[in-house]
């Protein structure tokens, strides 16, 4: 099964360096454990734009398709047998980010 851990965040900084070794560390086990597909970071709300092409004419919006103190700053992709390992993984990638977690099953995997 495949998993979208979603990292949601209230601040515009960086994680501290502390926390990046802490998510490296994760990293590096889902790896070993074959857990890992891809990870990454998102730049802030303010750097986002919507587009909806549905109709006649292209919209585009500036910013995030929703205005809320907490966002998505980051995300994991992960491959697990079952749910049961998918959010052991969530709580653990929580800890390491100093964050929460969203965990969500992705369709069809």
């Amino acid at each position: 099964m495949q998993f979208l851990l979603s990292v949601i965040d209230h601040e515009t900084g960086l994680a501290t360096e502390a926390e990046m070794a802490d998510i490296g560390a994760f990293n590096d086990r889902l790896r070993a454990n074959g857990y890992w597909m891809h990870a990454g970071g998102l730049e802030p709300p303010g750097s986002a734009a919507v587009f909806d092409n549905r109709g006649s004419q292209l919209q585009v919006s500036p910013g995030a398709h929703e205005d809320s103190a907490e966002y998505l700053s980051g995300f994991w992709l992960v491959t697990a047998p079952d749910r049961d390992v998918a959010r052991a993984l969530a709580a653990e990638a929580s800890r390491a980010c100093n964050r929460r977690v969203e965990l969500r099953t992705l369709l069809g995997g």
